[in-house]
């Protein structure tokens, strides 16, 4: 019996060890830092490597061009062997606030995560190491000691699909506590290769909705995070499919379908969430693909929109000529006549000037201008990043339902 005890004790502290390996494996090595000068120093152990590179959209850009256009690419560092095998790089800049991803390359093996830091994000299939400079607008994408909503994971029944979808639902601080109010809503959509995730993990929407409403730079609002491919029912290994790799080539995603459905989403919000259920009490934004949506839907539904909002959006990409159900973006100049003829409260286009987009979202603008059509727009540096749609949800979020 004594014997049968001594191996099952052996087991569970060999158990525990392997775990505590896990935990504390490269312990004694900080990484990333945030200096005091605001320079930013990377740490990586491996005394056997023999080159070791730094990749992260905080460094100076790459260029590479593509049959769309241009694009700008992370730019790549060499770090420095040091004693004990750890590899070290400083930025000689200081780095500004924003949240940042990066990865290692070693020897060759590119998108090494760095094992001293905890936080990771997931971009499609692309792991990436998080690090988040506190400071200006960045203070937004943090979480603070404010008042916090509710984030649900929310399925509902889609006839167009033929199955349940899911998508995440955001529920203001006090929304609980106070069963008669009720509340506009705004929907928020993703890119291609994103899912319902991807603006509450990459986006920090949540934490900028926390801290706008808390504020009072932004009104309490529910808000829709939807699920933009149609053929899918979930996040990836959220739905029935199982461990099936996350990818772009995902069908049904820019050719008419999602758009066809939309009021399906909006039709189960209001019946199941205290809404204020009308136009002007109704957004809409989204980035690349999300935005490319946003436009259509809102353009195919002139009555349920007040505000619609286009980040970096994928228009001019020749998805309209090879779509499925080719009347949702048939007689745009019509549909735009009738749609700001209806006096909309905001039309809002936002895109960097490096985007490999801006050419198409450029002579978008020209044709609202020539027709005379009033709306909001936003250029900043940089290309078709993530970067860049945090900053506009936070100029779009606070021009709502005023």
């Amino acid at each position: 019996m004594k014997k049968i005890l001594s191996a099952a004790a052996a087991l569970l502290l060999g158990v525990g060890a392997f775990a505590q390996q896990n935990i504390f494996m490269g312990a004694g090595v900080d990484s990333p830092v945030i200096n005091e000068d605001g320079t930013v120093t990377f740490r990586y152990q491996n005394p056997k490597a023999i080159r070791v590179q730094l990749t992260g959209d905080f460094l100076p850009t790459q260029k590479m061009e593509t049959q769309f256009g241009t694009f700008e690419s992370a730019g790549i560092v060499d770090l420095k062997e040091g004693q004990n095998g750890i590899w070290e790089y400083t930025t000689d800049f200081k780095v500004a606030p924003e949240m940042y991803n990066y990865s290692f390359t070693v020897d060759g093996k590119s998108g090494v995560l760095d094992p001293n830091n905890s936080f990771v994000n997931r971009d499609v299939a692309t792991l990436t190491s998080l690090l988040l400079v506190p400071g200006d607008r960045a203070d937004l994408y943090a979480i603070h000691r404010v008042p916090h909503g509710t984030v649900s994971k929310v399925w509902y029944p889609s006839k167009t699909a033929g199955f349940d979808r899911r998508m995440t639902v955001y529920t203001p601080a006090g929304y609980e506590d106070n069963p008669k109010a009720k509340y506009p809503v705004l929907y928020v959509l993703h890119g291609i290769g994103g899912d319902e995730d991807a603006w509450v993990t990459q986006g920090r929407a949540t934490q900028i909705l926390d801290n706008l409403i808390a504020q009072g730079k932004a009104k309490p609002m529910i808000v829709v995070f939807t699920n933009g491919n149609i053929s899918q029912e979930a996040a990836p290994l959220e739905n029935s499919t199982g461990y099936v790799k996350a990818t772009m080539g995902l069908p049904q995603t820019m050719e008419g379908t999602f758009e066809t459905a939309f009021g399906e989403i909006v039709s189960f919000i209001d019946g199941h969430y205290r809404t204020i259920a009308k136009k002007q009490s109704r957004a809409i934004c989204g980035l690349s693909m999300g935005g490319f949506h946003s436009l259509y839907i809102t353009l195919n539904n002139p009555d349920m929109f007040n505000y619609t909002g286009l980040f970096s959006a994928a228009i001019g990409t020749g998805s309209e000529e090879r779509a499925t159900y080719k009347n949702i973006y048939e007689n745009v100049d019509g549909k735009l006549a009738t749609y700001f003829s209806k006096k909309p409260a905001l039309f809002w286009i936002g895109i960097g000037n490096s985007d490999f987009l801006y050419n198409a979202n450029t002579e978008f603008r020209k044709k609202l201008d020539a027709a005379g059509y009033p709306y909001q727009y936003m250029e900043t540096d940089g290309g078709h990043i993530w970067r860049n749609w945090r900053i506009y949800l936070t100029e779009f979020v606070p021009k709502l339902f005023k």
